[in-house]
């Protein structure tokens, strides 16, 4: 369990005591556990966003527009969802009972329950496929779930704490904090190549634009870029412990949120050079990005609270309040909302930022 302890004190979610351990403290084991960002989903197609309610054992359902929320059971203990939006099909790991809920997007019901290995962690959806990918926080396998008949295959791929998938080519990435390694999956052969990038990692996002990978190195502060097709990689200096990333494809820029200086970096990419760090609220966890805004939002785990940045300024905009201990985030992009997963009663917070301007 010392492995949870330190990356418990690396993404700093005690939710119960709600304290933060920082690395010096890794020698007293904390009574916090891991934690993902992939605890909400928006599905801008069928204007539905979808978030984890582990206490209960629910996904609760929230309209965009109205904000009416549903609630629908699933399995114990859901950390993590992700949705087929070709398809309406959402899908929950649920930790406390080692399966995975597949629910109908359009009459959100629980159609298929499958159980798989114990404590399943993340999952990924490569929609060109329809193909789900599950991990598992201590297996050594990956399941890939067939979205048209809810077959599954395991393969062995590792344990994993985080999962990218290339939309194009349908490449996964995989990476387990404490392993030293990227992971490349090639579906179709089932075939693992390994790519040295140094242990430590915890937060990562694939970019078409660039045909590249980025992780958050936690203990170097600094991003890795991984080129996909050569896979050279090249480091950014980043804030101290970073745990999550956002790249900006379009401009050419990366972001990085920076759990132990509080702070967040924006990064030019074809440089290297850092752009801005920018203040925002206590032990941020996550971030959103909503690139046709040019928006930038940051969860404050403890601070209760979501920042708003200006990608055109590269300046605060203001900070609003979501709930209790947020920490995960997603932007619907059709109306610039933002929702938050928390760990207080509501389990989702909507977030208006056009009323940013009240806020500062």
């Amino acid at each position: 369990m010392r492995r949870a302890a330190w990356l418990t004190g690396v993404v700093g979610v005690l939710a119960a005591a709600g304290t933060a351990v920082l690395p010096a403290q890794v020698s007293v084991a904390p009574g916090g556990r891991l934690i993902t960002s992939r605890a909400v989903v928006v599905n801008e197609v069928a204007g539905k966003v979808y978030a984890v309610d582990e206490p209960r054992g629910a996904l609760v359902v929230v309209d965009v527009r109205s904000g009416v929320r549903k609630s629908v059971k699933v399995g114990a203990g859901p950390v993590a969802v992700t949705v087929n939006r070709r398809t309406g099909r959402v899908y929950v790991a649920n930790a406390g009972d080692a399966s995975v809920s597949i629910v109908d997007g359009a009459t959100d019901t629980v159609t298929a329950t499958l159980k798989r290995d114990a404590n399943p962690y993340v999952l990924a959806v490569d929609e060109r496929s329809n193909k789900v990918y599950v991990t598992y926080t201590y297996s050594r396998n990956v399941t890939v779930i067939d979205g048209a008949e809810n077959t599954v295959t395991d393969l062995k791929a590792g344990s994993a704490d985080g999962i990218a998938i290339d939309p194009e080519t349908g490449t996964v990435y995989l990476h387990g904090y404490e392993d030293p390694e990227i992971r490349i999956l090639d579906p179709s052969t089932a075939a693992v190549v390994r790519v040295p990038v140094g242990p430590h990692i915890w937060g990562m996002a694939f970019d078409v634009a660039s045909h590249a990978l980025y992780v958050a190195h936690t203990l170097n502060a600094e991003v890795v870029a991984m080129d996909a097709a050569t896979h050279r990689t090249r480091a950014f200096p980043a804030g101290e412990i970073p745990c999550a990333v956002a790249v900006d494809g379009a401009r050419g820029r990366l972001y990085a949120v920076n759990y132990g200086s509080q702070t967040l970096s924006a990064i030019d990419l074809a440089t290297g050079r850092t752009l801005a760090t920018l203040p925002v609220g206590a032990h941020p966890q996550a971030l959103a990005l909503d690139a046709a805004r040019n928006r930038v939002y940051v969860a404050n785990l403890h601070g209760n609270s979501v920042t708003v940045v200006d990608g055109a300024t590269l300046r605060v905009a203001g900070t609003l309040a979501a709930g209790v201990n947020p920490y995960a985030l997603a932007v619907d992009p059709a109306t610039g909302r933002v929702f938050a997963a928390e760990f207080g009663a509501e389990a989702v917070t909507a977030i208006y930022p056009e009323t940013v301007q009240k806020a500062q």
